[in-house]
């Protein structure tokens, strides 16, 4: 059984392959059962090192990203530079290149030049959003944020996405127009919508080329690993590179 992944529908420009993994199609087994690609969630490590030469081959990559030791914070690694050991978000500009964030709930935001010449991932959960991981990762980027291109990955949607009032409150501080992105519930809590809170961001940037979204997480296990649904699960992988 091959890597099933699902391609970004964004028009990116010629030699550049993106998207994200589902869980379908690996060697894992109960809980990461089958496509997990987390070294950090108590699967076995060679389950995982077999998904991660799988992705590989059946996604027709040059080499296994780079991956990054993801801890809901603004660190950005930049390929070719002095790069922190934990970082959400990851920029590479060369030819073969490729770079990846793992998610089970949280946005994988995926990023890349008009011209191909840059590309970026970026895991945005509520925590790292509300502290600005989105506008931290376009500063590091070459590329003006007008000419850049995004797409939306699979996350917990908003009628899923349960927050209380503190996790609100960070984004009403600092980012205007948040509070728009979430609805009250019978519950004296919120709904939270990633997607909308995302987008927001990028547009606020100049990123006015934002596709994807819309698929849930919590609400396909079929597809999708959900930390919220399942707690201890697997992880999907969304990635860009750039063909040499």
């Amino acid at each position: 059984m091959s890597t099933d992944w699902i391609e970004a529908d964004w028009p990116s420009p010629a030699g550049i392959i993106a998207g994200t993994t589902t869980r379908r199609g690996g060697v894992s087994d109960g809980a990461y059962r089958s496509m997990n690609l987390g070294a950090h969630v108590g699967d076995e490590p060679d389950r995982v090192a077999g998904n991660r030469r799988r992705f590989v081959a059946d996604c027709d990559l040059a080499t296994e990203p780079d991956w990054l030791t993801q801890v809901h914070g603004t660190a950005v690694r930049v390929a070719g530079a002095a790069a922190p050991v934990e970082a959400d978000a990851a920029i590479a500009r060369e030819p073969g290149a490729i770079v990846a964030v793992l998610t089970a709930d949280c946005l994988p935001i995926l990023l890349c030049a008009d011209s191909g010449d840059e590309f970026a991932a970026i895991h945005a959960g509520w925590r790292g959003l509300a502290a600005g991981i989105v506008t931290t990762t376009l500063s590091r980027m070459d590329t003006p944020p007008a000419r850049l291109l995004a797409w939306l990955g699979p996350a917990i949607s908003q009628p899923a996405f349960e927050v209380g009032d503190e996790v609100r409150a960070a984004f009403v501080a600092a980012h205007a127009g948040a509070e728009a992105c979430f609805l009250p519930n019978e519950r004296g809590r919120w709904q939270a919508d990633l997607y909308a809170l995302a987008g927001r961001m990028l547009g606020a940037a100049g990123v006015d080329a934002v596709y994807g979204g819309g698929l849930c997480t919590f609400g396909d296990a079929e597809r999708f690993f959900s930390y919220r649904r399942d707690g201890q699960c697997g992880r999907m992988a969304s990635f860009v590179a750039r063909r040499r």
